[in-house]
């Protein structure tokens, strides 16, 4: 199954960008010697980046993919793959 929504895959990929920078941005820090603190806060924020375009791809999926393309499954079947799904996210 793939998400349609030209909206949500241009917010992701702007959000990977994003987090690509960021980790480039800790790559420096580690190689000027910066505080440990501030890279520390910096894998942070990529940490919680990385959470939140994880939340964002579920919910299109949720949405896009299990609504609209559950091929004739139950409804039962389309939560329980959500459920396994978000199970698998860890925040």
């Amino acid at each position: 199954m793939n998400v349609h929504s030209q909206e949500v895959k241009d917010d992701l990929q702007k959000r990977l960008r994003r987090i690509e920078g960021q980790v480039r941005g800790i790559q420096r820090m580690l190689e000027e010697d910066r505080d440990c603190r501030e890279i520390v806060q910096q894998l942070n924020a990529v940490h919680a980046a990385v959470g939140n375009a994880t939340h964002l791809f579920v919910r299109a999926y949720a949405k896009d993919c299990l609504l609209n393309e559950s091929g004739g499954q139950d409804t039962g079947a389309v939560i329980d793959d959500l459920l396994d799904l978000i199970a698998r996210v860890k925040t």
